[in-house]
Parts: structure tokens; C-alpha cells; sequence
């Protein structure tokens, strides 16, 4: 159950991640509340998750699951780079999350 969990967490860590672009440096009030509420959100169910997670791995599945996401979603929204190299960084972040899977006792 805690990997679910970090992963909701990672989950809106991209959500908090890319709604940073749409407050415009925090000038418009609803992209502002919902970037918020999805920080509080993401540290939330990050907190839960350590509970039963080694703060390493959480913290390094956290932030990997949040810089994916962004990662495709700058590709996808804002017409960011998507060549060959940035797309194998990628890919090699995605693997090293499937590590920590496999190499967490739990």
C-alpha cells in the first residue's frame, strides 16, 4: 500500500509541478490555489508513505515519478524537446525507479 501511495504522491507532484507555469509567477489566483493544494497534497501522502518506506527510496521515487511526469508533460503541453537523448535520460530515471522497487525490502 505505501507504494501506492508514493505514487499518488509523485502523481501530484507533477500536478504541482506543472501547474507552477500556469500561475504566471503566482498571479492568477486558481492555478495558484490548485498548485498549492497539490504541494500539500503530494507532501501529504509522501509523509504517509515514509511511515513504512526507507526515506531514501521514497524521497528518490518521489522526485523521479515528479520529474517523469513533467518531464512528458513539458513535451506534451509546452512543445519542449523530445529527442532521442532527453528521451533515454528519461527512460534511464524510469529505470532506476523500477530498481528501488525491486531492491526495497518491504
Amino acid at each position: 500500500m505505501a507504494w501506492i501511495i508514493l505514487l499518488a504522491a509523485g502523481l501530484f507532484e507533477i500536478g504541482w509541478a506543472v501547474g507552477l507555469k500556469y500561475t504566471e509567477g503566482f498571479s492568477r489566483l486558481v492555478p495558484t490555489l490548485l498548485t498549492a493544494g497539490s504541494m500539500v497534497v503530494s507532501l501529504g501522502l509522501l509523509g504517509l508513505a515514509l511511515k513504512s518506506l526507507p526515506l531514501g527510496t521514497a524521497y528518490a521515487v518521489w522526485t523521479g515519478v515528479g520529474t517523469i511526469g513533467t518531464a512528458i508533460l513539458g513535451i506534451v503541453l509546452f512543445d519542449e524537446q523530445a529527442n532521442l537523448a532527453r528521451l533515454v535520460c528519461i527512460a534511464m530515471i524510469a529505470a532506476g525507479i523500477v530498481g528501488l522497487k525491486i531492491v526495497t525490502p518491504h
